[in-house]
């Protein structure tokens, strides 16, 4: 095999970044935004009420991505963030009759306090020491929200129920594809908003942390500060992922946020691929599919063939969805200067 050129291998590095958007890659980005909106027009309700789905878990996946692809903090706590995001809709949604579309600021701002405030301790920690902090964040959770102290805005065991809103000035589409759409938009600001953030000056300093904490902050770059504020940053991404699905799924109750919420997400990290904003997007799509599909399957062990599929992906797909479809744009792109 030929040694790429420099030329290619540049054209790689800027498309791994995401620095900036070739004529082709923009193409393909306007397709598959026109495809996603055309979408619930071609399948059921239901389908539209899981590809809803999709788009929260790969909100929250781009969160938590930002988190450990971009900056290096390991994190099993996630599914804690997405409890507080679904419940502060929830609670504002039915006990103080607030319209869902302002639940999704309130659940980010208050995720972005929590993960601020989480990431201040875990300061001191790295490895595997803060994959165990986030896990003990992520194994009280489901316990604290059955308090019965808190019983009162949580619901306890019994969890709470909220209605799924109507589409508004009376659009013709159902509920479902108006969540769709609505959830959509939140996604594509949101992941606007990440590449603004990680093609910068910021996004440098989080890969300087990630690479070197030591040199970076030799170079004058506030690790501490920047951590924290990642961690706030990704707690809120996963904040309003929360309250996107609690508004979908109608309903919220503690034992629907246990642990393997958080692993979920990192498996979704890690198929979607490691640090890259579009791998977000794949990772939710696995979350979702991929078990309904094992439970298609093999209905006495689901989760045997769910365990097969992840093998597999990690095979055949080292570098996540992403990466595996970035590499044969690469090779497509040196055959066709070689011909």
């Amino acid at each position: 095999m030929d040694a790429p050129s420099g030329q290619d291998a540049r054209g790689r590095a800027t498309l791994a970044s995401g620095a900036r958007l070739s004529k082709g890659q923009l193409a393909g980005l306007v397709v598959a935004l026109a495809g996603a909106i055309a979408l619930p027009w071609f399948i059921s309700d239901y389908r539209s009420f899981q590809f809803t789905l999709a788009i929260s878990y790969a909100i929250a996946v781009l969160g938590l991505n930002i988190l450990t692809g971009y900056n290096g903090q390991f994190s099993l706590g996630h599914g804690a963030f997405y409890a507080i995001g679904a419940y502060t809709a929830a609670i504002m949604m039915s006990q103080a009759d607030i319209a869902y579309y302002w639940t999704i600021p309130a659940a980010g701002l208050a995720c972005l306090v929590a993960g601020f405030l989480f990431g201040l301790p875990a300061l001191r920690l790295e490895g595997l020491y803060l994959a165990l902090a986030t896990f003990a964040l992520s194994v009280a959770t489901p316990q604290l929200l059955k308090y019965d102290a808190f019983s009162k805005w949580t619901g306890g065991v019994q969890g709470v129920t909220i209605i799924k809103p109507d589409p508004p000035f009376g659009l013709p589409v159902s509920q479902d594809q108006w969540l769709y759409y609505f959830s959509l938009a939140i996604m594509l600001v949101l992941f606007v908003c990440a590449w603004n953030l990680l093609r910068g000056r910021t996004g440098r300093a989080l890969k300087a942390i990630r690479d070197n904490p030591i040199a970076a902050s030799a170079m004058g770059v506030n690790t501490a500060l920047y951590k924290s504020l990642t961690f706030g940053v990704s707690a809120l991404y996963t904040g309003v992922a929360g309250a996107l699905g609690a508004i979908a799924i109608q309903f919220v109750a503690p034992d629907t946020f246990n642990f393997f919420l958080s692993v979920t997400f990192l498996v979704g990290v890690v198929i979607g691929g490691l640090a890259s904003i579009p791998g977000a997007v794949f990772g939710g799509l696995v979350i979702v599919f991929i078990p309904n599909f094992a439970e298609q399957v093999s209905k006495a062990a689901p989760w045997a063939i769910y365990g097969i599929f992840l093998i597999l992906f990690m095979y055949f797909m080292p570098a996540g969805i992403w990466g595996f479809l970035r590499m044969l744009y690469a090779r497509f792109r040196r055959r066709r200067r070689a011909a």
